[in-house]
């Protein structure tokens, strides 16, 4: 439900419960008193966001800087700095953080010519900050490029006020149970949807591989997929679709959520399914390069598992319980359109021997540096004497 602050009240009651809206105070800003500032010409200066993940491994950071025109590539971009222990990075008699630009995207909040920049953190010393996974992930991705790794992965959030309340749901009680809401139409299936569509056009303009979305099976979760990209590309855009959504519920004054399980209790949780497929698997008969992927994947589930939430496994243990459509975390499964499973093979690919698999194990807050990179080193690497990087430690 959508209001216009003013004289309206802020809490509005209803015949058989109240509805009250939490939302930030900077959203009732007037948008319209500052479309007049963003409408004035900016001559030929560019703004750049630098963007960066704090030390949370999930917290996004942003600041901006003025630049003399427009860069044509991220190489282009100065590198810049910023305050490490405000960002729960490094200790303030040590404080000096680099940002160091490592991709580019059209800023659609500011529009041309102004630019998002996602950038690595490095330490004073040049070394990558702790949860700077990038560089290893690009290594990796690089010692493989001739299998050509392509990934997809499937976004899902919640919708909360700034309350931690999910949008749209009675403030003293629950909505109805799971059924209605999955792909759902109607103002009492679908909530929010104003924030997915702005999303997805946000997304579109900046240059970020969105491919689609949907409403989830619990009401206010939504998920949107970004892909097939690229190995390192993966990863990138994912990150920066994550900006650009918390960014437009920053302007609606809601909050993007991407806990694993928001809400205990008989409710779906969140993850961010990768799909994965490597040139051999997409040509005829790859079906037994994905069935060799799959034995190999089995025999490191604890690996991946630590790799697939921040926390090391902590997060993921919330939501992967065998039920709500997950796997048990203690166990490896798969099957074809098995979404119980661990690893979902399409029923298409069952049918046609080639194509790719999904790993339904990714919590929604997962890095989707390390997600991407333990897919490689697992399926691709492992037989070389590969070592795989403890995650959660």
């Amino acid at each position: 439900m959508q209001m216009a602050f003013g004289h309206i009240p802020y809490s509005i009651k209803f015949s058989r419960f109240s509805v009250k809206m939490a939302t930030s105070e900077s959203a009732r800003l007037s948008k319209a008193v500052k479309q007049q500032y963003m409408d004035l010409p900016q001559g030929d200066k560019v703004q750049a966001m630098y963007i960066w993940i704090d030390g949370t491994g999930e917290g996004l950071r942003c600041k901006t800087r003025t630049l003399d025109s427009e860069p044509k590539t991220f190489k282009e971009l100065p590198e810049w700095n910023f305050d490490g222990s405000s960002t729960y990075q490094s200790e303030g008699s040590n404080s000096d953080m680099y940002l160091i630009p490592a991709a580019m995207f059209r800023d659609p909040f500011r529009k041309d010519p102004n630019k998002l920049v996602l950038c690595e953190v490095l330490k004073y010393n040049n070394k990558p900050a702790e949860t700077n996974l990038r560089q290893t992930c690009k290594k990796i991705m690089e010692m493989v490029e001739n299998q050509v790794p392509w990934f997809g992965m499937e976004q899902e959030y919640t919708i909360l006020g700034t309350d931690g309340h999910p949008f749209g749901w009675p403030s003293n009680g629950f909505p109805g149970p799971q059924g209605p809401y999955y792909c759902g139409v109607g103002a009492d299936k679908a909530y929010g949807r104003d924030i997915v569509e702005a999303h997805y056009r946000a997304c579109l303009y900046a240059g970020v591989l969105i491919c689609g979305t949907n409403a989830e099976v619990m009401p206010a979760q939504w998920e949107y997929q970004v892909g097939p990209c690229v190995g390192i590309s993966m990863a990138d855009h994912l990150w920066v679709s994550r900006f650009i959504l918390h960014r437009v519920c920053e302007d609606f004054g809601v909050v993007a959520s991407f806990d694993p399980k928001p809400i205990t209790g008989n409710w779906n949780g969140a993850g961010c399914h990768t799909n994965f497929s490597t040139k051999e698997m997409r040509n005829e008969g790859g079906l037994r390069a994905i069935e060799d992927s799959i034995e190999k994947l089995g025999k490191r589930h604890a690996y991946h598992i630590r790799a697939y939430d921040p926390k090391g496994g902590l997060d993921n243990a919330r939501r992967l319980t065998g039920h709500h459509e997950t796997s048990n975390i203690h166990e490896f499964s798969a099957g074809v359109a098995n979404r119980g499973a661990s690893i979902r093979i399409p029923r298409s690919v069952g049918q046609e021997k080639m194509g790719y698999f999904e790993d339904r194990r990714p919590s929604a807050n997962c890095d989707p540096y390390a997600v991407t990179e333990a897919l490689i080193r697992t399926c691709l690497l492992s037989e070389e004497g590969d070592v795989p990087v403890e995650y959660g430690k």
